[in-house]
């Protein structure tokens, strides 16, 4: 019985497989005689937006270890992807060990304590996707 259940699925995927490949084949026909035709990309529209990511800290200048906010906006990221802090150390960006979750509306807010004196050289990523450099000042 379940020989026969295969054999048919199998029988069934392959003639549709065989249909869909025919009227590809005659669209893709069409579309080759008319120079103007441009590709469909509406089929799959989170992957047409271009990922983005804005960052924006809640102050420029903090203390050692004390707590700083760093919100902003994401675009072509999945709600629920997560955006992590970077800091460039000896001219290399480093990951540190603060990420947020994208909310549903592209934003996030992350808290963030950092004790590097000086002048940080921060940014907000998520896979290849960089947000703009910002500084915060470490006293």
């Amino acid at each position: 019985m379940i020989s026969k259940r295969r054999s048919l699925r199998t029988v069934v995927v392959g003639a549709l497989g065989a249909a869909s490949l025919a009227l590809a084949g005659t669209a893709t026909a069409a579309t080759a005689s008319t120079p103007t035709a441009s590709p469909v990309t509406s089929a799959h529209p989170a992957q047409a937006a271009k990922a983005a990511i804005s960052a924006t800290p809640s102050t420029t200048s903090v203390r050692a270890w004390q707590l700083f906010r760093v919100t902003g906006r994401t675009t072509g990221i999945a709600a629920g992807g997560k955006v992590t802090l970077q800091q460039k150390q000896h001219g290399t960006w480093v990951s540190l060990p603060a990420s947020a979750p994208v909310s549903r509306g592209g934003s996030y807010s992350l808290g963030v304590k950092l004790g590097l004196k000086g002048k940080n050289d921060l940014r907000i990523v998520n896979g290849a996707t960089a947000s703009p450099v910002f500084q915060v000042t470490v006293r």
